[in-house]
């Protein structure tokens, strides 16, 4: 099993991902090679939670010009991370509790 903070890279934020946050799912870039099972504990494990389900997708790159040069961004899998009732990951809450403001 590999270390928690290879499987989690970072938080995705969006606008889409803050509004998930209200019904308790938050959004995370992970390795690409990290199944379901492994991206649950890693969650569980940094901040202390219940994960009860895991969605994960692939984000395809898209298509960006500099200048006259075409080129793409990078390919990433992206998880979705249910939480039991009434968990709440801090960071993220005190950051949408400051943006409400």
């Amino acid at each position: 099993m590999t270390c928690a903070y290879e499987v989690i890279i970072r938080p995705v934020v969006s606008e889409r991902s803050f509004d998930l946050m209200s019904s308790g799912k938050y959004t995370f870039e992970v390795a690409a090679s990290a199944p379901k099972e492994e991206i649950a504990s890693a969650v569980e494990k940094l901040f202390n939670v219940h994960v009860t389900k895991v969605n994960t997708m692939w984000v395809q790159p898209k298509t960006k010009r500099v200048r006259y040069v075409a080129g793409k961004t990078r390919k990433w899998k992206k998880a979705v991370v249910t939480l039991a009732e009434g968990e709440q990951i801090e960071v993220f809450a005190n950051s949408s509790a400051a943006s409400e403001e």
